[in-house]
């Protein structure tokens, strides 16, 4: 009897903790609908001269400056 008071207790405290994330993921996002952001994702962009790379996954092939090797 012991045993299956223990599961029960158990079982409502997973269902109570599932039920007080799930309240708190809505605020959450419910928080972050109401405040727009400047850009979704800014760090992507890149500097102005910056080309994306080529097709075959290598950055473009550059002049060789300077005397460092």
């Amino acid at each position: 009897m012991e045993t299956l008071i223990a599961l029960v207790a158990g079982a409502l405290l997973i269902v109570l903790g599932t039920r007080l994330i799930h309240r708190l993921n809505g605020q959450h996002d419910a928080r972050i609908a109401a405040y727009h952001f400047s850009a979704p994702y800014p760090s992507t962009a890149r500097p102005p001269g910056h080309s994306p790379r080529s097709s075959s996954g290598q950055a473009p092939s550059r002049g060789r400056t300077g005397t460092w090797p």
